[in-house]
């Protein structure tokens, strides 16, 4: 049978970390746009060191970015085989609940 707490534990688990990363991605990005601005502003050593550090920002942001989306793609091919395996240890009840959401669309579209 389908464990819904480990369910439940793995996607609030993932919702977080892609908030998390979300929040930090947002901050590097900002810091990024700020020190690339006061870049243009400067000239010389000074100013291709604050280009280098916005560069190096945007690249953990993205790197942050990527690795969110490995996770998110196992997480999402966990969920998958779990629910296939649902599904086959109950076909009748997975038929029952499919009938009933066709049902209940079907009630709905047909009131419009």
């Amino acid at each position: 049978m389908l464990d819904t707490t480990t369910r439940s534990n793995g996607t609030s688990n993932l919702n977080g970390n892609v908030n998390a990363v979300q929040t930090d991605v947002k901050t590097l990005v900002k810091d990024a746009q700020t020190l690339l601005s006061a870049a243009a502003a400067l000239t010389g050593e000074k100013a291709e060191d604050m280009r280098a550090r916005g560069m190096e920002m945007l690249d953990v942001a993205l790197g942050k970015a990527s690795q969110v989306q490995g996770q998110a793609i196992v997480k999402g091919k966990e969920l998958a085989h779990t629910a296939d395996v649902y599904v086959k240890d109950n076909p009748w009840r997975t038929i029952a609940a499919a009938a009933s959401v066709g049902l209940l669309v079907g009630v709905i579209l047909g009131r419009k």
